[in-house]
C-alpha cells in the first residue's frame, strides 16, 4: 500500500497527518427518479420543506393560471439544507463555466405560491 493511502491508527494520512476521507456507501436499492420542472420551499424553525412536480399548464390563459402537480416533498433539517444549498451551488457553478450562464427569466416568472403545508408537523 502507497504511504499516501495508508492510514495510521487514529485514520489520519501516515505523511501529511490529515484526517483519512470517509467511505461511502450510497446504497440506491430503493432509489426512485422522479422529473420536476417547478420547485418551492417553505421553513419553519426545525425543518426546511422543499415540494417538488410538474408545470402541466400547456396553454396559458390571459389569467396567468399555472397548474402545477406536486409529486415530491423533501424534508430537511436546517443543517442538512445548508450542505444542499452550498453543493447546488458548486454544482450550478460547474454546469455553467461548461455550458454558460443560465437565463432563468425572474423578471418575466409568475410570483411564486406557498404550497399547502402539513400542520401537524410545525
Amino acid at each position: 500500500m502507497d504511504k499516501k493511502q495508508s492510514n495510521g491508527e487514529n485514520g489520519a494520512n501516515v505523511e501529511d497527518g490529515r484526517p483519512a476521507a470517509p467511505i461511502v456507501d450510497w446504497d440506491d436499492s430503493d432509489m426512485r427518479s422522479t422529473y420536476a420542472n417547478v420547485v418551492n420551499a417553505s421553513s419553519t424553525r426545525e425543518e426546511v420543506n422543499l415540494f417538488f412536480g410538474t408545470n402541466e399548464t400547456w396553454k396559458i390563459s390571459e389569467k396567468q393560471e399555472f397548474h402545477v402537480k406536486l409529486s415530491d416533498r423533501l424534508v430537511l433539517n436546517p443543517h442538512a439544507a445548508k450542505r444542499l444549498w452550498l453543493l447546488m451551488g458548486a454544482v450550478l457553478k460547474q454546469y455553467e463555466s461548461r455550458y454558460g450562464s443560465l437565463d432563468i427569466g425572474t423578471s418575466a416568472a409568475p410570483t411564486p405560491t406557498t404550497p399547502p403545508t402539513d400542520k401537524s408537523v410545525q
